[in-house]
């Protein structure tokens, strides 16, 4: 039926729990589901055991040992047992309604790529899987305090097999990527679909302390900068916002509103273009008239 795959961070602490929950949450969804777990983090081969995951111990990694992206869709989608895969972070719980939204969108289409917001809880403890109840207080939990996220957060990719080739960039995990996939699946001429009204996608809060410089380096570090100049810039990103259909419930419908979406992003642009173009001039100009005092002040 379908395959995710993805990786995961040290399995210690609360980043292990909540990435227990969300492998534990993917292997309900059905029998038949496959879940790849890439790389050789603490706790990795413990989990992969326990939940009977594959293990791929191997990944490719840039010069700081910051995992690419580009070798897991390669290889994933080399191994995987089924035609639909789905690349998700492994933080992200789901539930009975990701496994018919999926249904839905095979059934139309062909060739897809599937996407979908996410709503924001603070989990801290392992979920009950052994209750019967456990996705119902989950999703009650999420629709009450859960925060709704906009359409640049991207935390799942259900894919048909072949959509990415070689000639995905060789990403890090850090961002620009996820909003490069969209925008590849778009240029393709496939059909991007956005679940968000149909799919209760559960992300678990986290910090940052995986990262030497934390949030700030995650999101405006060397690497992040990298993955923009590695996408071609803005006009290679694309949000779940730029999707050609929306699942509505039991159908498809059209994304009436993308180019909307479109029309927004070239407004921005336009608007920062204008802003450097004026106050950058005056910006230099005010350096230089206050240069003398500058030195003075500092001598």
């Amino acid at each position: 039926m379908l395959t995710f795959f993805t990786t995961a961070k040290p399995f210690r602490g609360h980043i292990g729990i909540i990435q227990r929950n969300a492998l534990q949450s993917w292997k309900a969804l059905d029998r038949d589901i496959e879940i790849i777990l890439f790389g050789d983090d603490e706790g990795a081969a413990e989990a992969a055991q326990k939940f009977g995951l594959r293990y791929e111990p191997h990944t490719e990694r840039n010069a700081r040992g910051t995992k690419r992206l580009d070798y897991l869709y390669a290889r994933a989608q080399a191994i995987a047992r089924h035609e639909v895969l789905c690349y998700i972070n492994c933080d992200i719980l789901l539930m009975q309604d990701f496994r018919r939204a999926i249904e839905l969108v095979r059934a139309a289409h062909r060739e897809f790529l599937m996407v979908g917001r996410r709503r924001d809880v603070g989990i801290t403890e392992p979920l009950p899987f052994e209750s019967t109840e456990w996705a119902a207080d989950l999703c009650a939990l999420a629709l009450r305090r859960g925060r709704k996220r906009t359409p640049e957060w991207i935390d799942y990719f259900a894919f048909t097999r072949g959509l990415y080739g070689p000639d995905m960039p060789p990403f890090v995990l850090r961002v620009f990527w996820d909003n490069w996939l969209v925008w590849k699946a778009l240029d393709s001429g496939k059909p991007v679909i956005d679940a968000s009204r149909t799919v209760l996608a559960v992300h678990q809060n986290h910090d940052y302390s995986h990262h030497p410089q934390g949030k700030q380096g995650v999101w405006y570090g060397e690497e992040a900068g990298r993955n923009a100049q590695l996408a071609g810039g803005w006009r290679h990103l694309r949000t779940i916002a730029d999707a050609t259909e929306i699942l509505m419930l039991e159908e498809l419908k059209p994304n009436v509103l993308r180019h909307w979406s479109a029309a927004k992003r070239y407004l921005r642009q336009a608007g920062r273009v204008l802003q450097n173009d004026v106050w950058h001039p005056i910006w230099f100009a005010f350096l230089d008239l206050t240069r003398p005092l500058r030195r003075s002040v500092r001598h």
